[in-house]
């Protein structure tokens, strides 16, 4: 049996939490993710660091109301909240994810992604 997990409803988002939510660097580079693959099996995100720093950022994003979660048997799906943010904020997601890709693109993010991935155990090609 699933376990629901909780949700912000729409009306209770804001942007200072979701600003919050997008201070660290591991959460934007989330965001990219979910902004390039749509929903996501949140395995996918192991890269960014242990499971359970992981899951703290998960949570944060989702308490803000920037994701929402799928539980499907063991596994967790998580996607951006687009509809929902459009109609709050209109254009403001299109803007954060164009943002957190070009941060992608700079020399430190990457090396960063190479440390992650080494930690792991994995390449980045």
């Amino acid at each position: 049996m699933s376990k629901a997990v909780p949700h912000p409803d729409v009306s209770q988002i804001n942007l200072s939490a979701l600003y919050d939510a997008l201070s660290d660097p591991i959460r934007r580079r989330i965001v990219r993710m979910l902004g390039d693959g749509g929903e996501l099996n949140c395995a996918l995100f192991y890269t960014l660091g242990s499971k359970t720093r992981l899951s703290y950022h998960l949570a944060r994003m989702r308490e803000a109301g920037l994701t929402r979660t799928r539980v499907a048997g063991r596994r967790h799906f998580i996607r951006l909240r687009t509809e929902d943010l459009e109609r709050l904020f209109p254009g403001w997601l299109d803007a954060v994810v164009a943002s957190a890709r070009i941060e992608a693109t700079t020399p430190d993010a990457q090396l960063d992604a190479g440390v992650a991935a080494a930690e792991h155990g994995l390449e980045l090609g």
